[in-house]
């Protein structure tokens, strides 16, 4: 019965009702009505596309749909403007993940044959992948991530040459939501990604791997400086106020401060409809009185806007793709303050695209050669892995049969209103690639790089030295990672970028040492780094610090004065501190011993972050060795390491703004019950840790169980439990299966979170 006929059937029963049921009747009448609003049923992607607001001035254009793309997840454009797009057709075909591993994703070519800016030719690169996430062109092939392994292909006539394996490790934990993904070639010549601390580059024939800062969970992009931006499910935008290349050399440092900042932390979304389905829609806080989702909870895909097409105030922003939400945010950035970069939402109470139509799942955000925005559209009713589904959101997905279609996925642009932008064409003649390196578009710029560093023609070496010394910025920060990535930069062209009187400029100088420096010419690096006007400029301080790694190798007296004096003069720098730690593994302690000689002021940032770090070894060494722990509960490791060590960390102390540490944590060395209940149904936060309030941005808010996922049996979740309960510090008693099966029938039919306030109570209740 409707709320309308109860009232009609109850015209009496309306004057009785007390004002909160009044306020209640109130607001399920407005939820009916904004669910009368939602598009349940899968729509054409035309109609799809009628069902879209976007921001005044802007206009969203259909350019590709089935049967010409289904389920794409990522795309790449190659230098004829044609995408390259992945399509993940395994994903989630029902709630249980039926078929999941079945090898029927592909690397499809899209072609705009006809120029009328729409695709309309189909060619299957590569097909019978298993759930690919990720794709990157490079010299003559393609990079293609396939867990667990990465690889590359040799394009031959647009179809798979040589096949050669880079990483077999490169997604060999965590499920679909939390493997790594993006493959962005980034400023410096190095391909990054989300949800890794791995970084590649192709030299030659040989692939070079490297650690990097941990980073993001679904899609990565960079800023004209090459500093990279990403986030998590829960989180706007994250990112690094430095470029990527620094600062992950000390393994007893857990955080670098400077590197995964919440640029904007405001997480409120505004949907155009009611979204009672996502996943813990059933929490308190989760939906708003209108059923509309209240904060992010599937954010991913950001993109810094680097095109030409969008007027001045759009440039630079930053976009949010949310799916659950069926729509993309829009924040405005400021990335010029020194070396922070700092974030607002655009609007209040509306988004940049928004749609009603339920199966609108926009997953990847991408600049285009035009200029435009391009929007991945996997379009599907299903957005939530298996591993996490809540009984709530399986209900809602057989309430509005959301399984079906699977072989939908558009791919759409994003434009002024009136400007019909052409596809560009990178040119052949290595003269004009260099001239683009000045274009206003960064994708040209980004791509113009990349072909010269590929092809490895020197004959346009002067050309990029005149570069350096062009007046536009752009040209000069690209012309300098352009002659390292064909190893022709030498070190005055370094040195005299040093001295411009540009920070930008002056921040690539600095970033490029690493690659640049050797036995010959240290000295000259070293004395220029401690000139006066590098020295005293405290936008360059942290660099320094980072520096001092690297010169350490060849002047260890050199490096070391460079870190005294920067702790002398920025000891209340938490950014120099944390660079300066980066410098100290295994010497830690002696350090501190000597700071607090010199700078005896406990409070000072350099001697806080000293004894945090200090203090987390100094735990760690009574820390129970891993590999025994592994021998003991084999399932309960690898089922840690696919379910909980993307967001808790492989060492158990936590992932910085996803989720609090599992060692020496009360919440897992206390009660088994308790435990048990958390795993096996979640917890909602805040929640206090070690005598610390863990609460958002901090950490995301919820943990997901996995009670009701059909891949776990009691015994799986009895070794997971007892893996981590004498992991590290924690040495708790193990958990057995009768434990686990005991507490999961206590709570039958239990499907939602359990609150702390619950947890806490002396008997856990359904």
């Amino acid at each position: 019965m409707s709320i309308k006929q109860w009232i009609q059937h109850n015209p009496k029963g309306v004057a009785s009702l007390s004002l909160k049921n009044i306020l209640i009747l109130l607001s399920l009448f407005t939820v009916s009505i904004f669910c009368s609003q939602c598009k349940t049923d899968p729509l054409s992607a035309e109609a799809s596309l009628d069902n879209m607001t976007v921001e005044d001035g802007f206009e969203v254009q259909l350019i590709a749909s089935e049967p010409l793309i289904s389920a794409p997840v990522a795309l790449t454009f190659d230098n004829q403007s044609r995408i390259w797009a992945l399509e993940m057709n395994g994903f989630m075909p029902d709630t249980l993940g039926t078929g999941e591993d079945a090898p029927s994703g592909t690397v499809v070519i899209l072609e705009d044959e006809d120029q009328d800016g729409e695709m309309d030719n189909r060619k299957v690169f590569l097909d019978s992948l298993r759930l690919p996430r990720a794709l990157c062109l490079i010299e003559d092939g393609l990079l293609v991530g396939e867990p667990p392994y990465l690889w590359y292909y040799e394009i031959k006539n647009d179809k798979p040459g040589k096949k050669v394996l880079v990483d077999s490790l490169y997604a060999d934990e965590g499920n679909v939501e939390h493997q790594p993904n993006g493959l962005l070639r980034g400023m410096d010549n190095w391909i990054y990604n989300a949800k890794s601390a791995k970084r590649y580059k192709k030299d030659g024939d040989r692939w070079i791997i490297e650690n990097t800062h941990f980073r993001g969970q679904w899609g990565i992009s960079q800023d004209n400086y090459g500093r990279l931006f990403y986030n998590h499910n829960s989180a706007n935008v994250i990112g690094d106020y430095f470029t990527p290349g620094l600062g992950a050399t000390n393994k007893n440092q857990r955080e670098v401060a400077g590197y995964n900042m919440a640029v904007v932390p405001d997480n409120r979304v505004y949907p155009a409809h009611a979204t009672p389905g996502v996943n813990r829609g059933y929490l308190p806080g989760v939906l708003d009185t209108a059923q509309r989702l209240v904060n992010f909870t599937a954010a991913c895909g950001p993109l810094i806007y680097r095109g030409d097409l969008f007027n001045s105030d759009y440039r630079l922003n930053s976009f949010v793709a949310e799916p659950a939400g069926n729509l993309v945010k829009r924040n405005i950035m400021n990335l010029d303050s020194g070396y922070h970069a700092k974030g607002s939402q655009a609007y209040e109470g509306k988004e940049f695209i928004s749609s009603v139509d339920e199966r609108f799942r926009p997953v990847n955000l991408h600049d285009g050669p035009d200029g435009a925005m391009y929007v991945v559209d996997m379009y599907r009713g299903i957005i939530q892995h298996k591993t996490y589904l809540t009984p709530y959101l399986k209900s809602e997905i057989k309430k509005r049969d959301l399984t079906l279609p699977l072989v939908c996925g558009r791919i759409y642009k994003v434009v002024p209103k009136g400007k019909k932008p052409a596809f560009r064409s990178m040119p052949e003649d290595p003269q004009a690639l260099v001239r683009l390196l000045s274009d206003r578009n960064g994708w040209i710029r980004d791509r113009a790089q990349q072909i010269l560093v590929d092809r490895k023609n020197m004959d346009v070496v002067p050309a990029l030295r005149k570069s350096l010394k062009s007046n536009n910025m752009y040209a000069r920060m690209h012309a300098l990672w352009t002659l390292e990535g064909l190893h022709a930069l030498t070190q005055p062209e370094v040195l005299a970028n040093l001295k411009v009187k540009s920070w930008p400029v002056n921040m690539q100088a600095l970033s490029v040492i690493p690659a640049m420096i050797n036995e010959e010419t240290a000295p000259a690096y070293i004395n220029a780094l401690n000139a006066p006007a590098v020295r005293n400029n405290k936008l360059a301080a942290p660099y320094l610090a980072y520096l001092a790694h690297t010169i350490r190798k060849y002047d260890r007296n050199a490096a070391d004065e460079m870190l005294n004096h920067l702790a002398k003069t920025y000891a209340n720098d938490k950014f120099v501190a944390d660079a300066l730690i980066t410098n100290l593994e295994g010497r830690e302690e002696a350090y501190q011993k000597q700071m607090l000689t010199q700078l005896p002021d406990t409070a000072l940032a350099i001697n806080k972050q000293l004894k945090t770090i200090v203090t987390n070894k100094f735990n760690a060494l009574n820390n129970t060795d891993p590999r025994e722990m592994e021998r003991k509960f084999p399932r309960g490791a690898a089922l840690f390491r696919t379910s909980c060590q993307t967001c808790h960390g492989a060492d158990l102390n936590g992932i910085k703004s996803l989720a609090p540490p599992l060692n020496k944590s009360e919440w897992v060395t206390g009660k088994k019950e308790r435990l048990i209940a958390i795993v096996l149904y979640g917890m909602t936060g805040p929640v206090e840790v070690n005598k610390h309030l863990y609460t958002k941005p901090e950490i995301m808010g919820d943990m997901p169980g996995i009670g009701n996922s059909m891949e776990f049996s009691d015994e799986d979740i009895a070794q997971l439990l007892s893996y981590i309960r004498a992991y590290g510090s924690n040495k708790a008693d193990k958990v057995n299966q009768q434990e686990v099966t005991n507490v999961r029938a206590q709570l039958k039919g239990r499907d939602k979170a359990f609150t702390v306030e619950e947890l806490n109570s002396n008997t856990l209740t359904k």
